[in-house]
């Protein structure tokens, strides 16, 4: 792109285009609307609302609540919603059994939600952590978690999910090879209209923990011939991110309708070269602890709360993201739209 030239002050005067609401909002290089949102939510099997502790403003929401949800987000013009489940410790194993049972909490999520609201996307998690009773991703053997076992697990998870309803399903294990997998298997079932959108660069962060939490996550091993005690096998090491596009690459060719960067505000660089390397959609999670450290902060009076929200949302745009998922989803709307 060729830029002119600029002139020297006092020819120049840059605050000419701040000095007033109407032309900021005229100059505007980056808008964010509530249909830049997609909400993350979180469901469990009982009934009402149960507060995240670690979360401040976030529920646990029945599957009466989420169909009311999803009628909410079509008000505020959300166009879709990310469901996670809280399952009760009871029904976990080691194999994460319950993630493929179509009769299931996700997949009853799912069919409330689009009976309520048919025109908000819904986006399910396709990853067995909320199912296991050692909050890991796959399945595990010596130590090892298993990558092609584990492969067969999230097939059967995410056929049940489509079934039901879904409309984006987004792999967010690690697992070398699952795209590819996921998609023959919804091309064979007759299911080829449902997405894909890829946790195709997520990393091994420390700001995961107020999700694992919301979620009732098994806590993880400390690194015992059972159970490895992090996920550092199969999630990014934060330190890099030509490697970043090489998995971004992968789940392209290998099927991905849209890929995500996770966490988000730590890594807006990944966003930024992932968006100029491929121009395909190119979303970022704006994950619990980013949530939970503004919302503290903002309670204890460190930050504008309002303010705070938006501009941290508006960052991910800048930095060239198609969308935002966010615990802030159904706030940000209301602010947006006020």
């Amino acid at each position: 792109m060729t830029r002119a030239p600029l002139a020297a002050y006092p020819a120049l005067r840059l605050r000419r285009l701040r000095q007033a609401d109407w032309i900021r909002r005229l100059v505007r290089e980056t808008v964010l609307t509530p249909a830049d949102l997609i909400w993350s939510m979180v469901v469990h099997e009982g009934e009402g609302e149960i507060r995240v502790a670690s979360m401040p403003g976030v529920t646990r929401l029945s599957v009466k609540d989420a169909a009311q949800a999803a009628k909410e987000a079509k008000a505020l013009g959300i166009p879709a919603i990310a469901v996670f489940p809280h399952i009760d410790g009871a029904k976990k194993d080691a194999r994460g059994s319950r993630a493929a049972d179509p009769n299931g909490l996700v997949c009853n999520a799912v069919k409330a939600m689009k009976d309520a609201a048919p025109e908000v996307g819904i986006m399910c998690d396709v990853a067995l952590d909320p199912f296991t009773d050692h909050g890991h991703d796959g399945l595990i053997e010596g130590g090892r978690i298993l990558n092609d076992a584990t492969i067969e697990a999230l097939v059967a998870q995410a056929l049940v999910q489509a079934k039901a309803g879904c409309d984006i399903l987004a792999p967010s294990d690690m697992m070398d090879g699952r795209v590819g997998a996921l998609r023959s298997a919804l091309e064979a079932e007759g299911l080829q209209d449902v997405m894909i959108m890829s946790y195709a660069a997520k990393y091994a962060s420390a700001f995961y923990g107020p999700y694992r939490d919301a979620i009732g996550s098994g806590k993880l091993g400390t690194g015992s011939v059972d159970n490895p005690g992090d996920k550092k096998t199969y999630q990014m090491d934060p330190a890099n991110t030509d490697e970043a596009l090489r998995e971004v690459a992968l789940d392209i060719a290998e099927g991905a309708d849209m890929v995500m960067v996770k966490p988000g505000l730590p890594y807006l660089d990944i966003v930024r070269r992932v968006v100029d390397e491929f121009a395909l959609p190119t979303f970022a999670f704006q994950v619990s602890g980013e949530y939970a450290m503004l919302m503290a902060a903002a309670q204890n009076g460190w930050l504008d709360e309002e303010r705070a929200i938006l501009e941290s949302l508006g960052a991910f745009k800048r930095a060239g993201a198609a969308g935002v998922i966010t615990y802030f989803a159904p706030r940000a709307a209301r602010l947006l739209g006020a």
